[in-house]
């Protein structure tokens, strides 16, 4: 952060007490705000005896805000559970997939993982089989989010 914001920022607590409000230039060319004068050069007042914020809520919402009945409400949440449950078919399947991806890549072993000696290395099958782990496991937290977002279904 810039030491003339940090500056600002610690002055925004005083000038909310002040009387005046002031955007000097010192003699190096920065920008300060201040409630007080002072040397600095290029001094103009920002407000005076004003509030720093003038706006207010509104006290209500208006008449001609959009309101939506109880049928298209209910219509609408039976468009989000039938994506929902269509979108967890979908994860159910591609989890399966992997699944079975998974089986297939555990139960082969390539000739480059095997050593000289005609035993497997662990570490080449840890290495080639962790992209397919990681799909399993992807789908099956996306199911589990699915399955959260259905369970807060009215």
């Amino acid at each position: 952060m810039k030491p003339s914001l940090l500056f600002v920022l610690a002055l925004l607590p005083l000038a909310a007490g002040a009387d005046t409000l002031y955007k000097c230039t010192n003699e190096s060319g920065q920008v300060l705000y201040t409630n007080q004068k002072g040397a600095s050069r290029n001094c103009t007042v920002l407000s005076r005896e004003q509030p720093i914020s003038t706006f207010a809520p509104p006290k209500s919402r208006p008449s001609d805000f959009p309101r939506v009945n109880a049928d298209q409400q209910k219509a609408r949440d039976s468009d989000r559970r039938a994506i929902l449950d269509q979108e967890l078919a979908s994860e159910q399947k591609q989890l399966d997939d992997a699944r079975r991806a998974l089986t297939e890549q555990e139960g082969r072993v390539e000739p480059t993982e095997r050593n000289a000696g005609g035993g497997i290395n662990g570490a080449k099958v840890q290495q080639r089989v962790q992209p397919y782990r990681d799909s399993v496991q992807l789908h099956e937290r996306n199911i589990e989010a699915l399955n959260k977002e259905i369970g807060n279904l009215k």
